[in-house]
């Protein structure tokens, strides 16, 4: 495969797991948020879906971001009688964010980000040999 073409898939990669860890932070900031009140909605978690996408100017297949949507899973319900978000009965709907899971996540996407960066350290540096043996 050629190395430009290596380069670029390698990029893509990266652009995508960092729209990807943008979005994970968005949803570990607001996994403590809730509604200001009875009748509304607290912060909803956030999902990026990826496909595989044909670059015909390279002939390459690259990932790219196909869309980020919201997670239609239930809300937490927390027993909170004195906020104002409280229901008749006392509870408040919390976010449907798990920091764990949120976090493991975030790992998993940096480790993808590193291994794309990874190849495009490799492939320059291969680049530069070969152009040190042409001399």
């Amino acid at each position: 495969m050629d190395l430009a073409k290596t380069l670029h898939i390698s990029a893509a990669g990266m652009k995508a797991q960092g729209v990807r860890l943008r979005v994970l932070s968005e949803n570990v900031a607001n996994a403590d948020s809730v509604a200001r009140t009875p009748d509304g909605e607290p912060y909803r978690r956030k999902l990026v879906t990826f496909a595989n996408e044909m670059n015909k100017e390279l002939g390459v297949h690259q990932v790219k971001i196909d869309n980020v949507e919201v997670d239609p899973s239930e809300f937490g319900q927390e027993y909170r009688p004195g906020h104002p978000a409280a229901d008749a009965q006392g509870y408040i709907k919390t976010p449907n964010v798990n920091s764990l899971i949120e976090m493991s996540d975030m790992r998993e996407a940096q480790r993808s980000y590193e291994a794309n960066l990874k190849v495009i350290e490799s492939s320059r540096s291969m680049l530069m040999r070969t152009i040190d043996l042409l001399r």
